[in-house]
C-alpha cells in the first residue's frame, strides 16, 4: 500500500470510470476533466491510498480526516480484499465517516460488515440520487 503520486492518475481515472460511468442507475454528472481536477487535488495532498498489482493501480481510497471521499476497486480485481484493506488501514487511523449511494447495495453491505453504521439518508451529492451517511468508531466496532 502506498500513497498515490500524480503519474498514477491515469491509473486512478481507470478504476473510477470503470465503475462511475458504468453503472446503470448512476448517472454521469462530473465531466472527466473535473474528476481529473478532484483527484489530482486529493493526491497533491497526499490524501490518496492505492494498492497495485504488477506496478499498475487496482484499488484507491481517498480521504480527508475522518471522511472518506471514495474508495474504489477495479471491476476485474474486486472480492480479493483490497477494499477491506484499504478501509482497515483507515480505520487505524480512528473514526471514519462516509456517504454511499442508497441504491449501492453491495458498498452498503460491505460498510456494515466493516463496522460502520447507517445514521442519515440524503441526497446532496453529485449525481442527485440517494444516499446514505455511514459512520465508524472503534466502539461501534462489531
Amino acid at each position: 500500500m502506498e500513497h498515490a503520486a500524480l503519474w498514477h492518475l491515469p491509473g486512478l481515472l481507470r478504476i473510477l470510470w470503470a465503475l462511475t460511468r458504468n453503472t446503470a442507475w448512476l448517472p454521469v454528472r462530473r465531466s472527466r476533466w473535473t474528476d481529473l481536477r478532484l483527484l489530482a487535488r486529493f493526491i497533491r495532498a497526499k490524501q490518496v491510498r492505492m494498492l497495485c498489482e504488477n506496478a499498475r493501480p487496482v484499488a484507491f481510497l481517498a480521504r480527508h480526516g475522518a471522511q472518506v471521499h471514495a474508495l474504489y476497486v477495479h471491476p476485474a480485481h474486486q472480492g480479493r480484499g483490497y477494499g477491506q484493506l484499504l478501509i482497515e488501514e483507515a480505520q487505524a487511523s480512528g473514526a471514519l465517516e462516509l456517504w454511499t449511494h442508497a441504491e449501492n447495495l453491495p458498498a452498503r453491505r460491505f460498510y456494515g460488515l466493516a463496522g460502520f453504521q447507517e445514521v442519515e439518508t440524503g441526497h446532496a451529492n453529485d449525481e442527485g440520487v440517494a444516499d446514505v451517511r455511514l459512520v465508524w468508531r472503534k466502539e461501534t466496532e462489531r
